[in-house]
């Protein structure tokens, strides 16, 4: 993995090949690469790095020709380098692929018994191999392509090309995602529609185990099977404009500042103030009779799925097991029939996700997602999608994403206890009310940002950090150590604050602040502040989220190092609404630290390999 394009074009495509790449940046990546056909000749620019690098490299050594594949690529197989790059290439065929293949070592060894010689340590360049040893059988490169899909065990999304074919790009994918772009007399292939923005808006997405056969003139699908199959042509509302960062720094900062409106544009699309009710998509499936509860993600999208477990088991009545997907795949729990599984993905082809929606639907669950991609894999294979507006989000820490991943499990809570009767109306108009003042109270917090920078300068010299919180308030403490992790490099850990004295509590210093989460409304918060005297005790640095009744009564009992008065609010929403200040503390500790923010190392913005 991780970034894909492919252009059959009327120009030179090399310049469009390397802007396509740098729409896909926000993936993460460690090296990149191009390969063109020049006069039926294969010709590749690689390098290590940044994309920067290969743009020195394409200056130095340009390569012409119209038809082209490239790649970004986060390592899996073999360090970061420019000869574990993509594209891998023979003389006769290159390929770039997301994914992995597992029984590489076996078709390597019958490769190098044959005759081929490998130049690096990828699984990929197998599929290379493979390919050309059917092409030097004479195969066409269909049927070379053919021949070579169903020995592949694995995930995969592949981009071809072949020496002396100007005019023929073949794509397949299997548990990676690809699509196809139409333009006028050009065609693509991009690994999301981010990257064919602003080349195209008419898309194809592939479906599981497609391959298809593109020329300038259009595509020819296939499916598993071999046989053909019509996919629509959908538009799409991205544009190149989309994915820019305007007078932001990062695109991290621009995303945060979004919440008040995506949160808003997601509550617009079921909620309605006027009669302060919930209206959730058409779906067949009937929550009355929701035996069950399960709800299956992966780190931040795994978050929101533990504050959704608070939320329905009290106001729904309905028992609730959260599970992070990989876990969940292959504990194999058994499952109420008729139950109801949740899965959470903010790309909708997070594999782990997808393998465990697959399960739970063999299971006869019925299958609801959460995705920001309603043409994604999750949402193709689910009884009913809810989507989140939160429109491209580039940043790989993500923000926005889940501020409005907890907005639509927020009203889906709501909508399910009304189902069941398990809340009446004033209820329902007292939590429809209070989702209604989040985009509004989410703009106040933003207003915070100087003072949230100042504190962020302290935490960023620091070693370690906690973050302590109960009730919804603790998957808010996971999310905001996730987020400084993920951008500033700092060790930090999150506990359920009552865990403190279980073992944490040995930690506290005056060098470990404490970041403590802890709405003044919660009905537990008096337990929290308690825990809270215990750290002052200690000589912790406590920084306290707080509004501000919470903040005064905390000052009565143990004065915090620091505290941020945030909005008084119904504590259902308030997990939504304190996800921000942590989100802008982690942000401003990781420039102090000058991380790269928006492409933290190691990590991929799209996990679609296990």
């Amino acid at each position: 993995m991780c970034g894909i394009i492919g252009i059959i074009g009327k120009q030179t495509v090399a310049p469009l090949l390397v802007e396509g790449l740098r729409r896909l940046e926000y993936r993460g990546y460690d090296s990149a690469g191009v390969a063109t056909l020049v006069n039926g000749s294969i010709e590749r620019r690689r390098a290590q790095g940044k994309l920067v690098n290969l743009e020195d490299r394409l200056e130095a050594e340009p390569v012409t020709g119209m038809i082209g594949i490239g790649h970004t690529r986060w390592a899996t197989h073999g360090v970061p380098s420019e000869d574990n790059a993509h594209p891998h290439a023979t003389s006769r065929v290159a390929v770039v692929h997301n994914g992995i293949i597992e029984n590489f070592q076996e078709l390597r060894e019958e490769l190098s018994g044959a005759g081929h010689n490998f130049e690096t340590d990828t699984d990929t360049e197998v599929i290379v191999h493979l390919v050309d040893g059917y092409l030097a059988d004479g195969s066409s490169p269909s049927e070379a392509v053919a021949r070579a899909l169903p020995r592949l065990e694995g995930a995969f999304a592949l981009v071809i090309i072949f020496a002396g074919e100007h005019d023929l790009m073949i794509g397949a994918r299997r548990g990676s995602p690809l699509a196809i772009g139409y333009g006028d007399g050009e065609m693509y292939f991009g690994s999301d529609a981010l990257a064919l923005a602003p080349l195209t808006q008419r898309i194809c997405y592939l479906e599981e185990g497609d391959w298809a056969e593109v020329t300038s003139s259009g595509a020819k699908t296939r499916n598993a099977a071999g046989d053909a199959v019509e996919r629509p042509i959908v538009q799409t509302a991205l544009s190149g404009a989309m994915i820019g960062k305007g007078n932001y720094r990062h695109f991290m900062e621009k995303e945060i500042h979004e919440q008040p409106a995506v949160i808003g544009d997601t509550l617009h699309s079921m909620l309605n103030p006027a009669t302060q009710t919930i209206t959730l998509p058409p779906t067949e499936i009937d929550l009355t009779s929701v035996p069950s509860v399960s709800i299956s993600a992966c780190g931040t999208a795994y978050y929101a799925g533990l504050v959704t477990q608070y939320w329905i088991e009290s106001l729904a009545g309905i028992p609730v097991m959260t599970d992070i997907a990989s876990e969940f795949r292959y504990r194999q729990p058994p499952m109420t029939k008729g139950g109801l599984s949740i899965f959470v993905s903010q790309s909708g082809e997070t594999m782990d996700t997808l393998e465990a929606l697959r399960y739970a639907a063999a299971q006869h669950q019925r299958i609801v997602s959460v995705v920001n991609s309603p043409e994604s894999s999750i949402a193709r294979e689910s009884d009913a999608v809810l989507k989140t507006l939160a429109g491209p989000e580039i940043g790989v820490a993500s923000t926005k994403a889940f501020t409005t991943q907890l907005t639509v499990l927020a009203c889906f809570a709501i909508a399910l206890a009304k189902a069941r009767g398990a809340i009446d109306r004033e209820r329902e108009a007292q939590l429809t009310v209070a989702l209604a003042e989040v985009p509004g109270r989410a703009s106040e917090i933003l207003h915070h940002n100087d003072r949230i920078a100042e504190i962020a300068r302290v935490v960023s010299e620091a070693r370690d950090v906690l973050y302590l919180g109960r009730g919804t308030s603790y998957p808010i403490a996971l999310e905001g150590a996730l987020k400084l992790k993920e951008i500033s490099y700092i060790h930090a850990e999150a506990y359920a604050a009552g865990e403190m004295k279980h073992g944490p509590i040995a930690l506290i210093d005056e060098d470990v602040p404490v970041i403590v989460i802890a709405p003044g409304g919660d009905p537990l918060f008096d337990k929290t502040a308690a825990n809270v005297q215990e750290v002052v005790a200690r000589g912790g640095k406590v920084i306290f989220l707080s509004d501000g009744p919470g903040i005064a009564k905390m000052k009565a009992q143990a004065k915090p190092w620091a505290s941020i008065a945030l909005p008084t609010v119904d504590p259902f929403v308030a997990p939504i609404l304190y996800a921000i200040p942590v989100q802008l503390l982690a942000y401003h500790a990781a420039v102090v630290k000058g991380t790269d923010v928006d492409q933290p190392r190691n990590l991929a913005k799209s996990v679609t390999v296990e």
